[in-house]
C-alpha cells in the first residue's frame, strides 16, 4: 500500500503539528520561500476554489481507499496486489481530475498541506467542515 500514500490527505492539524515537531528539520524551521519554491505555490495565494477542489478530491480518494482496502489486503499474490493498487491509483486519478485538479496540483497541495502549518490548518478545517 506504500504506493498509495501519495493519495492521502493530512489527517488533521494536530497530526500535522505532531509530524512536523518530530521531524529533524520541521517545516516551521524552513524559510517560507523554500516551502513556496519547493512546491511552486505560495500558500497565501491559493484560491479558495482550488482548496475546495482539493478537499473534495481528498474525501473521495480516502473513501475509495477505505472501500478497496479489504480487497487489497486480501490479495493472495504480489501481482494481484500490484494490479489492485494500479486500479486504485487510476480511479483516484480520475477522481482528482473530475474535481478539477491535475495530479501535479493535487500532489503540490497535499505536500504543502503537510509542510506548511497554516495551509495544513486551512485544509484540516475544510475537511472537518465537509464531513460534519
Amino acid at each position: 500500500m506504500a504506493l498509495l500514500l501519495w493519495l492521502l490527505p493530512p489527517l488533521n492539524a494536530a497530526s500535522l503539528a505532531q509530524e512536523s515537531s518530530s521531524s529533524a528539520m520541521s517545516p516551521t524551521s524552513l524559510p517560507e520561500q523554500v516551502i513556496t519554491n519547493r512546491f511552486g505555490l505560495d500558500p497565501n495565494n491559493i484560491p479558495s476554489e482550488k482548496v475546495s477542489q482539493f478537499v473534495h478530491a481528498c474525501l473521495q480518494v480516502v473513501a475509495l481507499i477505505e472501500r478497496r482496502e479489504g480487497e487489497l489486503q486480501g490479495a493472495e499474490t504480489e501481482s494481484e496486489s500490484q494490479r489492485i493498487e494500479q486500479e486504485i491509483e487510476a480511479e483516484a486519478l480520475a477522481i482528482i481530475e473530475k474535481a478539477g485538479l491535475t495530479r501535479q496540483e493535487y500532489l503540490q497541495l497535499l505536500g504543502l498541506a503537510n509542510t506548511d502549518p497554516e495551509f495544513g490548518e486551512r485544509i484540516a478545517i475544510q475537511l472537518q467542515e465537509a464531513t460534519s
